[in-house]
């Protein structure tokens, strides 16, 4: 088939590689413009970018896809189908009215659950069990179309939304390829969603990240899986950014350490050994196991205690001052 694909950044690459691979016609390759990257701000093209020129496929990189010349380049490349993967504009109902089997999303959910932008890491926050891939059809709303097929990938206990993101990517790939055989034939169903089912999955930012040592270990270990690699959970150590990476829920270490044998306040380191140290939290307490201090690479705790002092009583937060 003559294929308009259309995606940014990583998770979208390997299924615009598995459709190229499976010999359909990539036509075109539409994805979000070039961005100054790093202290000497040179251009970085998208992932997807990088993928296309790798098979000479034509790249188009408009700023608003729903201007009418690009309306119109898009029709002149006659495509059977246009495939969307994260892409990251809203299409136009002049867009999704072009090819004649409809345009299909690959969206990184089991929908109607987590609709949004991401649905990868919050999947892991909110200690979901299970997620998956699903394909749809486009529609006005956000990816609230006609759902065609689904597939369920299994979260693993220590998931991170780096580890996850290629899980699911890879599961993708596959699925689309399912997908645009079915188009192909004239077997894809239409299964409407059922919105009362939905939630939403917000845009990541970096605010997001900073630990509250006042709710539970495990709430902030789930944060810190679906942050890891960004944007990061962090906290702050004697006034300095402290990203964790990774951390293991335990039980509160006597849950003293104060004189009068009552419960550490919250963000209060309470055990440190020679590879890791000790959160107290609303509940329980978090070991944490890798970090990265500003200005410092990312390394495993362990690694980190041997050339910065950490005791028992140093408290974790933007104000916090040591009781020790």
């Amino acid at each position: 088939m003559r294929i308009i694909f259309m995606g940014t950044p990583d998770f979208a690459v390997q299924v615009l590689d598995a459709i190229i691979k499976d010999g359909h016609e990539v036509v075109g390759v539409y994805t979000q413009p070039d961005k100054p990257k790093g202290r000497g701000k040179s251009m970085q093209f998208t992932p997807v970018k990088e993928k296309a020129i790798e098979y000479n496929i034509p790249v188009y990189q408009p700023i608003k896809v729903r201007e009418p010349e690009v309306v119109e380049e898009m029709k002149r490349l006659k495509p059977d189908v246009i495939v969307v993967v994260a892409f990251g504009q809203i299409l136009p109902e002049t867009i999704l009215s072009i090819p004649p089997l409809g345009c299909i999303n690959v969206h990184a959910s089991l929908l109607p659950k987590y609709r949004g932008a991401a649905p990868i890491q919050r999947v892991i926050i909110d200690g979901e069990k299970e997620s998956g891939v699903t394909t749809m059809y486009m529609a006005k709303g956000l990816d609230t179309g006609d759902m065609i097929e689904k597939t369920v990938v299994p979260i693993d206990t220590k998931e991170t939304g780096g580890t996850y993101h290629d899980k699911l990517a890879a599961a993708g790939a596959k699925l689309c390829l399912s997908t645009l055989e079915k188009l192909e034939k004239g077997t894809a169903p239409r299964i409407p969603q059922d919105d009362s089912q939905s939630c939403y999955a917000h845009m990541l930012n970096k605010a997001m990240g900073e630990l509250d040592f006042q709710k539970s270990a495990e709430e902030l270990e789930r944060l810190i899986r679906g942050l890891n690699p960004w944007p990061s959970a962090y906290t702050y150590l004697q006034g300095k950014t402290l990203k964790v990476f990774e951390a293991d829920v335990v039980a509160e270490p006597n849950g003293t350490i104060t004189e009068n044998h009552t419960k550490a306040d919250a963000g209060t380191i309470v055990a440190v050994d020679k590879k890791s140290f000790t959160v107290q939290c609303g509940s329980g307490a978090l070991c944490i196991r890798s970090l990265q201090l500003e200005g410092k690479k990312r390394m495993e705790t362990a690694a980190f205690l041997l050339g910065y002092s950490v005791t028992t009583g140093m408290k974790l937060g933007k104000d916090a001052e040591s009781t020790s």
